[in-house]
């Protein structure tokens, strides 16, 4: 199917980069180029894009939508946990914007193939970067019980972690467990049935917590968020858009970690740690999407945006 993705937060997050024509700047989840073709439509001389996805079709659709665009555009297939590196690697020392926007694509979700979503009957899947060998059908059917409790309950935030894997787990000892279909009953028959009925779809919570143990999502937004902000130029900036609160969580704590990193105890009247702030939070609370765009584009909903300014000196 042909690569759509309605870009979230659009005009907030260009407005939010301050784009410099002549800056250099990186869209670390290019998706189908929906943010990085208004990037690279803006930039002239030396500016550049660098854009980065794991997925062969994100990067085939965003080739294509930015061919008018090429002189001032670079496309890596990676993931963005190696975007200093791919920085590095093209010849710049700084960047002067940094953009993420986090979670699944529409593309993702609507490829049946793919089994991220647990609306169409297929294989259990959910890789981001097809190259890589472990799957899904690995993780449920390969995972002891108390780590499956753990991903479930962590990453999926769901009440009823400990009785979904104690369901799967008896489930594969009769046959492996190979189908999203095969998964969402065995999930179905966890829950109590009128929790069920009030509480969305009982499969949605456990895909979540299994696609984001499988991608390994939170680690590499944790760990890569303070080597993006090193390596943003003075004055550059760093948009990010979560979908859900763990991502924003994280977010958060590292922005706020950064604009006030200090470690010296409140009773100290001076600071004696030596570590100094490298930039503002801009957003002091989420930029969330406006009425209209909730109305055409309902995957929106749980958007969040912050922003984060590295400092001049």
């Amino acid at each position: 199917m042909e690569f759509s993705h309605k870009s979230v937060l659009l005009e907030e997050t260009i407005e939010g980069l301050a784009i410099k024509p002549e800056g250099i700047y990186v869209d670390g989840t290019l998706g189908g180029a929906g943010h990085s073709s208004v990037i690279a439509s803006r930039l002239s001389g030396q500016g550049h894009l660098i854009g980065i996805d794991q997925d062969a079709a994100a990067i085939a659709a965003a080739t294509e939508r930015l061919q008018p665009f090429a002189e001032h555009v670079t496309i890596v297939r990676s993931n963005y946990e190696n975007m200093c590196q791919i920085i590095k690697d093209n010849g710049y020392t700084g960047v002067d914007g940094i953009l993420l926007d986090l979670g699944v694509s529409s593309y993702q979700l609507d490829t049946v193939e793919r089994g991220f979503s647990y609306k169409y009957d297929t294989k259990l899947d959910m890789r981001m970067d097809e190259r890589q060998t472990l799957t899904a059908r690995d993780i449920v059917n390969g995972y002891s019980e108390t780590e499956l409790f753990h991903i479930i309950r962590d990453y999926g935030e769901d009440k009823f972690a400990k009785n979904i894997a104690k369901h799967i787990v008896l489930a594969r000892e009769e046959k492996p467990i190979e189908t999203t279909y095969e998964l969402n009953e065995i999930i179905k028959a966890a829950i109590p049935a009128k929790m069920r009925e009030t509480g969305g779809h009982p499969s949605k919570r456990t895909y979540q917590a299994i696609r984001i143990a499988l991608n390994r999502e939170l680690d590499v937004l944790r760990d890569s968020l303070d080597d993006m902000i090193k390596i943003l130029n003075p004055g550059g900036r760093i948009c990010i858009i979560t979908f859900h609160s763990l991502e924003d969580r994280i977010v958060k704590l590292a922005f706020r970690k950064n604009e006030n990193p200090c470690i010296c105890p409140p009773s100290f009247p001076v600071c004696t740690c030596g570590r100094k702030p490298l930039g503002r939070v801009i957003t002091r609370k989420p930029i969330l999407p406006g009425e209209k765009e909730l109305a055409e584009n309902s995957r929106s909903k749980s958007a969040k945006l912050r922003i984060f300014e590295r400092s001049e000196g």
